[in-house]
């Protein structure tokens, strides 16, 4: 009976590889720390509760900071206003909530007796983080917290979005490319090199001055269609390299069809070099993202930024929190899918298998 082990798959070469790289590892701990920020943000700040009992009814008004058509509409119709505690215990005094963890809205200031010995948000020079609000608070008095972590929502999404767009039109554009080959692979890379001299942040400006009402989809999509070609030159390099092995002429001799050698044993294998560009670009789109927001041209208001918050401290650099906060948040988030996507290139790479 054989006592050898079994061998690993690909996949798990390559996170057995990944884990040993500390940093690469702490950036991924860290990715995923942010995406559940992302992910439980009214739960961590907000002025809504997380689910309530109103009038013999369950609601979940916390859900309207997703988006607003979910939060119900009998608390518009009641003349709610936002303001859950006083208006909960004076239109139903049976009634009962789950409040988040820290009583503070991304939109708003939240106002003098609000919330149980709880003092108004202060304005100005005067928003100094405190314990009330951690961060701070901007010019208006709108919590800094609150906002940074309802903005990581928006950065997150705009980075996963924008690059789900460009990863589905590069891989398959180099795909076809380099599986084809001929004058599809002639007129595939003209386009790839036309899409390359577009500069997307001159097409996201002139986007923003075109519509009338610009929207935080349409920066991802503009990322999106312009971010592809670095994907695809690398899937079609990696498809010219694959289809010449002897697993795909073999293939081809006993008749499998064009398809099923493209999609079955072409892209899972060239897949896993594509995850790096893929996961640089994440962090790029981020950074533009925050960048454009910075220069007024981001998420158009109410949609809570980074780059906004950053914007807000330029004016005024006494109030330090508005920098130094959202600052050291884009750098480390950066700086993390970068540790993540070298982590990836190493680990994916062949040639390195035998120096470990």
């Amino acid at each position: 009976m054989s006592t050898e082990p079994a061998s690993r798959g690909f996949w798990q070469e390559v996170w057995r590889r990944f884990a040993k790289r500390r940093l690469a590892m702490i950036a991924l701990a860290y990715v995923v720390m942010m995406g559940l920020v992302a992910l439980l943000s009214p739960a961590i700040a907000g002025t809504k509760p997380l689910v309530c009992s109103y009038q013999g009814k369950l609601y979940f008004p916390a859900l309207g900071y997703f988006n607003r058509s979910w939060e119900n509409a009998v608390f518009r119709k009641d003349r709610f206003r936002n303001v859950y505690p006083a208006k909960l215990r004076e239109k139903d005094p049976a009634s009962w909530a789950i409040w988040p963890l820290v009583y503070q809205d991304p939109y708003r200031r939240v106002r003098d007796g609000e919330w149980p010995d709880q003092p108004a948000n202060p304005t100005r020079d005067e928003g100094r983080p405190n314990r009330f609000n951690l961060f701070g608070t901007n010019r208006a008095g709108v919590d800094v917290f609150a906002q940074m972590v309802h903005g990581a929502r928006t950065a997150l999404l705009v980075g996963f979005v924008s690059m789900g767009i460009a990863t589905t039109i590069g891989v398959i554009v180099g795909a076809t490319a380099g599986f084809f080959g001929g004058w599809i692979d002639t007129a595939l890379s003209r386009l790839i090199e036309v899409v390359m001299c577009v500069p997307s942040l001159v097409l996201i400006l002139a986007l923003i001055a075109v519509l009338e009402r610009p929207t935080i989809w349409h920066l991802m999509a503009v990322l999106g269609v312009t971010g592809w070609t670095g994907i695809a030159r690398l899937t079609r390099a990696e498809f010219l390299r694959l289809k010449e092995l002897d697993y795909v002429v073999a293939a081809r001799a006993i008749g499998v069809g064009r398809t099923a050698i493209m999609f079955r044993h072409l892209m899972r294998n060239a897949m896993a070099p594509v995850l790096v560009p893929v996961t640089f670009g994440i962090a790029s789109a981020i950074l533009t993202e925050s960048a454009l927001s910075f220069l007024g041209f981001g998420a158009p208001p109410p949609n809570p930024s980074w780059g906004a918050l950053l914007n807000d401290g330029r004016g005024n650099q006494q109030m330090w929190w508005l920098i130094v906060f959202p600052g050291v948040a884009i750098f480390l988030t950066v700086l993390a899918y970068n540790l993540i996507g070298e982590g990836l290139q190493e680990s994916t790479d062949p040639r390195l298998a035998g120096a470990e």
